[in-house]
């Protein structure tokens, strides 16, 4: 689930494609402290602004939702196509929104990277036509001209995904990256709440050396609690390239595949959105090519095999997870599990797995969702002009959701001019089927 990029955009990730394995490291593994009544109270009506001038906003009204004119395709093989049943399900202005989650009861979670657009907040909850900071507006208050005025461990830097685990417990994945920079020291971090109380009820902490690298950018994570004695989680790094591995019983965390092809970008891929070819564009003329590493993740309904995909890339891989559990195995041997699942017409940035087997993808170049069964063949399930750059999905109550933030029209990709038409936009998609875990 990569999405967004900043005005450096990609370009932490350029000439940092992959490098050797570090030895696994112990990070701290610590139970939740629950945000004062008073603080839970408060944080609807008076959130803190790190940048007073932004307004971010919602609406999730149905019939302003369906009145509302919304950014279509100019060019490419979803031009003019039209698909009634992806409804738009809520409107966003401001920021970039990358990630969303669902709860079983259907209150919904979306976050905000800190990529050069102002963010007031990296996570909150949409509720009716308000956003509230969750799980409050003081650990979402944070300044990116001066990082150091606030505390990186104390604070949301830059929040890349939120997803829920089987207990209904949302985990949040904290880059500690500004515009895509190497990671504040303190800042990268996973945290997971219990959405009723507010109470944190698990925080992974990354300390120097171990599973970060100098330019790690954690991005998309997938929890399996059938693992070990409280499960264990699998995190893309984007920018270094590599799956990071972690107990989360006792925090400890490391590496795996590191070095190897699958999880490195595409040397010379150029993706085609909307009919054109897209690369970084600086104002100056200069031009770079498009690379990002192992982003889009997914687990399979038992936990056996994790599937993902470079962004800068066509390829989907699976690999044991087996093999990513066993820190006596080396990365060569973990590697002998790695299988190439399908050559894909279109570059995809977020991925998942449903109850099923059966593997979705959100295909930026053709503007679609599709699915791909066990016999590994694909299914175009939706394809909309309206789609423009699906970036993260969640399955809960009969629907698929998924984002469309417009990430290919930053001002990086054209020479200094946003082509962004806001709102962004979160769809949804009726479906028979059912989250995975």
């Amino acid at each position: 689930m990569f999405t967004g990029i900043a005005r450096t955009l990609i370009v932490a990730t350029v000439g940092f494609m992959l490098v050797g394995c570090h030895a696994p490291g112990d990070t701290g593994a610590n139970e939740a402290r629950p945000a004062s009544a008073k603080q839970q109270a408060s944080v609807g009506a008076n959130a803190p602004a790190t940048q007073p001038s932004v307004q971010q906003k919602v609406v999730t009204d149905a019939n302003a939702v369906r009145s509302a004119p919304l950014a279509t395709a100019t060019g490419g093989p979803a031009r003019g196509k039209r698909d009634d049943k992806l409804q738009p399900f809520a409107l966003f202005w401001g920021p970039i929104p990358t990630g969303v989650s669902v709860s079983r009861e259907g209150r919904v979670f979306v976050n905000w990277p800190r990529w050069g657009d102002p963010v007031n907040f990296s996570v909150a909850e949409a509720k009716g036509d308000q956003l509230v900071p969750f799980p409050d507006a003081r650990i979402n208050e944070f300044y990116p001209g001066d990082p150091q005025k606030l505390s990186a461990r104390d604070h949301l830097v830059s929040v890349q995904s939120v997803v829920f685990d089987s207990r209904d417990r949302l985990w949040i994945v904290d880059t500690g990256s500004i515009n895509m920079q190497p990671p504040i020291p303190g800042g990268p971090k996973v945290l997971a709440y219990d959405i009723n109380s507010g109470q944190r009820v698990k925080e992974i902490r990354f300390e120097s050396g171990g599973a970060l690298k100098p330019k790690t950018y954690l991005n998309d994570i997938r929890i399996d609690l059938t693992r070990g004695t409280e499960g264990v989680a699998y995190i893309t790094d984007s920018g270094e390239g590599g799956i990071i591995v972690i107990d989360l019983a006792t925090g400890q965390s490391w590496r795996k595949l590191d070095g190897h092809p699958s999880v490195k970008a595409v040397e010379n891929f150029e993706p085609n959105v909307e009919g054109q070819p897209i690369k970084q564009r600086l104002p100056n003329g200069e031009e770079k090519p498009f690379k990002v590493n192992s982003d889009g993740i997914a687990l399979s309904p038992d936990g056996k095999t994790l599937y993902y995909t470079p962004l800068s890339s066509r390829q989907m891989y699976s690999v044991s997870t087996d093999a990513l559990l066993d820190r006596n195995q080396s990365d060569d041997q973990a590697a002998k599990t790695v299988k190439k699942v399908a050559d894909k017409p279109s570059g995809n940035d977020g991925l998942l797995c449903d109850s099923q087997g059966r593997i979705w993808s959100t295909d930026f170049e053709d503007n679609c969702l599709r699915r791909w069964g066990e016999d590994g063949k694909a299914e175009v399930v939706t394809q909309d002009e309206r789609l423009l750059w699906p970036d993260s999905m969640c399955l809960q109550g009969g629907f698929l959701y998924v984002t469309a933030n417009q990430l290919h029209r930053q001002p990086q990709f054209h020479k200094g001019q946003d082509q962004r038409q806001q709102p962004f936009v979160l769809f949804r998609l009726a479906t028979d089927s059912q989250p995975a875990r």
